[in-house]
């Protein structure tokens, strides 16, 4: 690639790049920016031309971005939420906060980050919000590469300057009420144990400090079944064929059947707490400023 002198891509460049990012694909990628496929990629290959570097392994089609690529897609996002944000500020000197928030949130979080949702849309219902189900890794690298405003992690697996405590997350049995005595409020760890059990996978951090309480009262779980949601974990003690182990949040919001009970689990009495994590930017945007009031609201 021929050597020529640099120039600052502009905001568009950087738009289609990002867009690229999220749809890893030129068609599809190009139809969600409104231009033709042809006219995307020259677009590409011009901004490459500018920094004499390749941003994107190419194949028959979309192979990924180069090392170069992945460090002009974290900038790019950077300075799209730049402008973002000033776009904000004029909005709410109008009074009239818009855009896009997106939010990374562990499945145990997703009931408060609906609660959340809600108390944003009510006071300001211009405003957008997406929100991904994601491992706390993949949050943190999210909110480094400017891909989430906000992630609502676990507090202990944070970053303690940039994260906030939420609340803490305590866990209750979910069964079947075939498989537990009638009657009962409170079960072990030790006798939950001895259920048969549908947990998340063990690449979840929700999983892996189930994994460790089990493993602090010298129990093995009778793991029959695992998923990667608590869509399909519930599902599953809906049916009748297992219990599980969730915070009581997703209990009450996910699963009220008549044919399960709800049990408290004791020895240990375990809670974990749940942080919002967001990334040091200055200015503040105005939408995240939104979101920490909408989660003051709801807790």
């Amino acid at each position: 690639m021929t050597n020529t002198k640099p120039g600052g891509p502009d905001l568009r460049d950087l738009q289609l790049l990002v867009s690229l990012s999220r749809h890893r694909n030129f068609s599809r990628a190009a139809d969600a920016c409104g231009i033709s496929q042809p006219a995307f990629s020259t677009r590409i290959r011009k901004m490459e031309e500018r920094f004499a570097l390749p941003l994107v392994h190419r194949g028959n089609s979309f192979m990924g971005f180069t090392r170069e690529g992945e460090v002009v897609l974290k900038w790019a996002r950077k300075l799209l939420a730049d402008a973002e944000g000033l776009r904000q500020e004029i909005d709410v000197l109008n009074d009239n906060l818009g855009g896009k928030l997106v939010l990374g949130v562990i499945p145990t979080a997703l009931p408060f980050a609906a609660r959340v949702s809600s108390q944003l849309r009510q006071r300001h219902p211009n405003l957008s919000i997406e929100i991904h189900s994601l491992s706390t890794g993949q949050i943190e690298r999210h909110l480094n590469d400017f891909s989430l405003d906000a992630g609502i992690i676990y507090y202990e697996d944070a970053e303690p300057e940039t994260t906030v405590k939420l609340y803490e997350e305590k866990y209750v049995l979910i069964t079947p009420d075939a498989l537990v005595p009638r009657g009962d409020r409170q079960i072990t760890w030790s006798e939950a144990a001895r259920l048969p059990l549908c947990l998340l996978t063990d690449n979840m951090r929700n999983r892996q400090l189930i994994d460790a309480v089990f493993e602090r009262v010298g129990a093995v779980p009778t793991v029959v079944m695992e998923a990667t949601g608590f869509t399909a974990v519930l599902a599953q003690v809906a049916s009748g064929h297992a219990a599980t182990i969730a915070p009581a949040g997703v209990a009450e919001t996910f699963l009220a059947l008549n044919s399960t009970v709800q049990l408290e689990l004791v020895e240990p009495s375990v809670s974990h707490a749940i942080g919002l994590s967001i990334k040091d930017q200055t200015p503040v945007l105005p939408i995240v400023q939104a979101l920490r009031r909408a989660v003051k609201a709801s807790l």
